[in-house]
């Protein structure tokens, strides 16, 4: 006879093992962000856990693939909430609009803005973690948006050209203004007004460059 209890034990395993992977992730993500990737061990991660190393190499056998388990969460999040916004059905404008208002925001989150430097200041010294994220964050960002801008061109929207070239344009476009005066402090946080503007000022030309033929 089966046990009909097994599966729900499983299911609780599971449940608690996935908590236990985000908890893991979350106190990461901070450490990583306040120490450098240098400055952090595994040992000072589970020592924040309050658990064992070996429990924590259990999950991640190695702080490389932590840093990279943390990037892919963030990417991961914000990749769903683009999706969202790149509806081929709407305004393309609008669309566009949000979508560079929705990628500004992210990339001059406080957070985002740490991990920028970092990668800035020890990517020399540890070239991994420019791979790592130019892999799971910027790529993957500017395929999505890659293959709506290739739908609007197919939809004669957009002149026809390389869609990944064309998302490279906008988003290097949007990041132009809050975004780099964040990075070299010339600002200390982003207003929702700025944001906007430097939005509307990427679309603008990005719709100029792309018009249909």
């Amino acid at each position: 006879m089966t046990d009909s209890k097994a599966p729900l034990i499983c299911g609780r395993r599971e449940a608690r093992r996935l908590n236990r992977q985000d908890m893991i992730l979350t106190v990461a993500q901070r450490y990583f962000l306040e120490h450098g990737y240098a400055g952090t061990t595994m040992s000072g991660i589970a020592a924040t856990l309050g658990g064992s190393k070996g429990t924590l190499w259990n999950y991640y056998p190695s702080k490389e693939q932590l840093f990279a388990a943390v990037l892919d969460r963030v990417a991961a999040a914000y990749r769903a909430q683009l999706s969202q916004i790149l509806d081929p059905d709407a305004d393309l404008a609008d669309t566009l609009r949000r979508a560079c208002i929705s990628l500004i925001t992210k990339v001059t989150s406080p957070d985002a803005i740490a991990l920028h430097r970092l990668i800035i200041s020890e990517g020399g010294r540890f070239p991994e973690l420019s791979q790592i994220f130019f892999e799971l964050a910027p790529r993957n960002t500017r395929s999505m948006m890659a293959q709506f801008l290739e739908g609007a061109m197919a939809r004669g929207q957009l002149r026809r050209d390389d869609p990944l070239d064309a998302a490279r344009a906008l988003m290097a476009l949007g990041m132009a203004g809050s975004h780099h005066q964040l990075l070299m402090a010339q600002i200390k946080a982003p207003d929702p007004a700025q944001i906007e503007q430097d939005a509307i000022f990427a679309l603008d030309l990005f719709l100029r460059a792309y018009a249909p033929d």
